[in-house]
């Protein structure tokens, strides 16, 4: 039995100075979290940066809610460059309770090599394991997304992490960065428990960064030295605007900063990295937002699979007018085809374009795109009080052709017709015979012929390649996927058609989700869901609430009955607890990985602060 003191008492257990500082830390992390007072004389700058950035992501601080991603890439630049180093490092700490963790440019966690099964074990409880992303939008303050966010060296230890849970933990993040580009690739993680953590941490986790950036710089130095090379022989051979463009890498001369417009340079890059892709040099002309068209000659510098890189020479030039002249001037805006986006933009111009020429036109795309719509709004906007019709190839029979063979002889005016990849093989040859004698047709009063097709070029049969061998040019019109910034002002439009001019609005929660979702029924979808909506509230502010559970989900495809099904029930059970997954896992009787994967594998946008 101990010794009583001098006083009658028991001696007081002491506490050594780590221990006491860490009680001091994890008074100061409640006082931050209850009363949001600073506290910067115990706590480091960096981790009270780190907290408030936590706070205002509603990081829950109670549990972990920590999102999986299924489909990791097993051959990504920086697993191919980091995966000798990381084998190395796990032999030398094959004996030591410690983790190496590799982690993506958005904190998902790639690979983990843990010499420790207890260790290990309680690093599955935290679910800092591959597949799982440690963001700090997700945890809060931790090595690994404090790093991301702070860009450089992160050190946490115990209570400076911001969830609960953490606190027996110390981890080291360090940024891996490109070596040309100095582009975040992904953070080399050191974790280990609090009581064992040495200031020789920092410095191996930094000394593994420099490792992986060595091999990074080995692997890829050979072609970012041939596109360079490229690009600076074309710099001195050329007056025009060069691009050097690369998976991770984009250079422009000061010809080309001066001469393209922001808003021109996504659309340009898209065409110029597509036509590289190909491995052979080509020339393009290539319309713009801004509304001059650009004549593009593209010369790859490499291709290695499924990587490609070149240089772009760039010259502008005016729209041609209808009369063959230039005009500097964009083509009007077409009101019945809303949208401002640079994709949106690009292809509207090109289909007035071919209007202007005139040429027959082609426009495809996926359903529900509004080939139709801009079709007719290119004819509206160019001349109004000129005839249209618009004839639809699902009617096809002896009237339609009959109805086709009238409009041509008539002339004037503009001919839609639509859905021509659903005719039968024996009635695309009779439109291929009526359509023959007016293709060469110089009659400046002729019809403009438009017909619009589901079917992408790869997809196409003989027969309906033979009828679009007579439309000379062919428009791609995009799913609104690809241009969703357009939803912003597609909203506002539909709602004024479907109540008639009435005050209807959307608040910015119901925008936001709007925006967010990939709409695989494209703008279609979007009016049907808007249409549902309406029919439940014809004034106001439409909440988020009052949206139908589709249009939760982003996948990028249509989904099957049962899937539909699925899908529902798991928004309605996040609906029923608030957005909180486990609570909703709980109810639909799966696990908490399960309701992870099937969130992100429907896309569903849970518009809570919860989890």
């Amino acid at each position: 039995m101990a010794d009583a003191g001098q006083d009658g008492q028991r001696p007081q257990a002491v506490l050594t100075p780590e221990d006491a500082g860490s009680a001091r830390l994890a008074l100061a992390r409640i006082a931050f979290l209850t009363e949001g007072a600073p506290v910067p004389d115990v706590v480091r700058e960096p981790i009270l940066a780190s907290w408030t950035r936590s706070r205002l992501w509603h990081v829950p601080v109670d549990h972990l809610d920590v999102p999986f991603e299924a489909d990791l890439d097993g051959e990504s630049t920086l697993l191919r460059a980091a995966r000798p180093v990381l084998a190395e490092a796990a032999e030398q700490f094959t004996s030591e309770p410690v983790s190496v963790i590799l982690c993506d440019a958005n904190g998902v966690v790639l690979t983990r090599d843990t010499g420790d099964t207890r260790l290990e074990a309680s690093l599955d409880r935290v679910w800092l394991a591959p597949g799982f992303s440690y963001a700090e939008e997700h945890v809060g303050t931790n090595g690994i997304g404090t790093a991301l966010e702070g860009g450089g060296p992160a050190r946490v230890f115990g209570h400076e992490h911001y969830v609960e849970h953490l606190e027996d933990f110390a981890c080291t993040g360090v940024p891996v960065r490109h070596p040309v580009t100095h582009k975040v690739l992904g953070v080399i993680d050191l974790t280990c428990w609090r009581r064992d953590a040495g200031s020789m941490m920092a410095a191996a986790a930094a000394a593994l960064g420099r490792r992986v950036e060595a091999m990074l710089l080995e692997h890829s130095g050979r072609r970012e030295h041939a596109l360079l090379h490229d690009y600076l022989t074309a710099c001195r051979r050329n007056r025009d605007a060069v691009l050097a463009v690369g998976d991770d890498l984009l250079m422009l001369n000061d010809r080309a900063r001066d001469l393209l417009a922001p808003a021109d340079q996504g659309p340009l890059l898209a065409e110029i990295t597509e036509a590289l892709a190909t491995g052979r040099g080509q020339q393009l002309l290539v319309d713009l937002p801004s509304g001059l068209t650009a004549r593009v000659q593209c010369r790859p510098s490499f291709t290695e699979g499924t990587r490609s890189a070149g240089i772009a020479l760039v010259q502008m030039i005016g729209q041609v007018s209808a009369g063959g002249g230039r005009a500097g001037l964009p083509s009007p805006a077409l009101p019945a085809a809303v949208g401002s986006g640079p994709l949106w933009t690009k292809c509207r111009q090109a289909v007035d374009r071919a209007f202007r020429t005139p040429e027959w036109l082609v426009l495809e795309g996926e359903p529900g795109t509004g080939k139709t719509t801009l079709a007719r709004a290119v004819h509206q906007s160019r001349t109004p009080a000129a005839h249209l019709r618009v004839l639809d190839a699902v009617e096809y029979g002896p009237r339609w052709v009959a109805d086709v063979i009238d409009e041509l002889a008539t002339g004037g005016g503009t001919l839609l017709l639509t859905h021509v990849d659903t005719l039968p093989p024996e009635a695309m040859s009779v439109l291929v015979d009526v359509l023959e004698p007016y293709r060469e047709s110089t009659d400046v009063d002729g019809h403009w012929v438009v017909v619009t097709t589901g079917k992408q070029r790869g997809d196409r049969d003989g027969d309906l390649t033979t009828l679009l061998t007579l439309f000379p040019r062919t428009v791609e019109v995009p799913p609104l996927r690809h241009h969703v910034e357009d939803v912003a002002e597609l909203v506002p439009h539909l709602l004024t058609r479907l109540t008639r001019g009435g005050t209807l609005s959307v608040s910015p929660a119901v925008m936001r989700v709007l925006m967010r979702n990939l709409w695989p029924g494209n703008v279609e979808q979007l009016y049907q869901v808007l249409r549902t909506t309406v029919a439940r509230r014809r004034s106001g502010t439409i909440e988020l609430t009052d949206l139908p559970p589709e249009c939760r989900a982003t996948t990028r495809r249509v989904l099957t009955p049962l899937e539909a099904i699925e899908c529902d029930a798991i928004v309605e059970a996040l609906l029923d607890t608030g957005g909180n997954k486990a609570e909703a896992a709980r109810q639909l009787g799966m696990s908490r990985a399960t309701i992870y994967r099937k969130i992100r594998g429907y896309g569903l946008t849970v518009p809570f602060e919860t989890a």
